[in-house]
């Protein structure tokens, strides 16, 4: 079966088999995160599945290709806001945590001052 679907797919991929072995892991990887099917499964298996889908154009190997690549990709290029953004968005989480810490310690800290006693044992209130 898996043969007829090779045969199938080398016109829509158009490059050669090694090309359609990457594009086909790909859509396998995508099968195995959550992507609904697109072809009825029959009881075949993920790697079927995937080299059917591709021969029946359901996939387009151009975007199976993109998709290997930004997979591969270590580096991802961000512009000058999305820094801003995300350089902002540390600083709030640092104050907020500094902000938190220092107010439960002194809130503990004047109890105790004023003679208060924090106590988890509610039948002694």
């Amino acid at each position: 079966m898996a043969r007829i679907t090779v045969e199938d797919c080398e016109s829509k991929v158009g490059s050669n088999r090694f090309d359609l072995v990457l594009e086909a892991v790909e859509r396998v990887r995508q099968i195995l995160t959550g992507s609904p099917l697109l072809v009825e499964p029959r009881r075949d298996k993920n790697p079927v599945i995937a080299l059917r889908e591709i021969a029946a154009g359901k996939v387009s190997a151009e975007h199976l290709h993109e998709s290997i690549i930004r997979n591969l990709q270590t580096h991802t290029h961000m512009d000058d806001e999305e820094q801003d953004v995300l350089a902002a968005l540390e600083e709030e989480t640092a104050w907020f945590n500094t902000a938190q810490e220092s107010a439960s310690v002194n809130t503990e800290e004047e109890l105790v001052e004023d003679g208060l006693v924090i106590t988890d044992d509610l039948e002694n209130l």
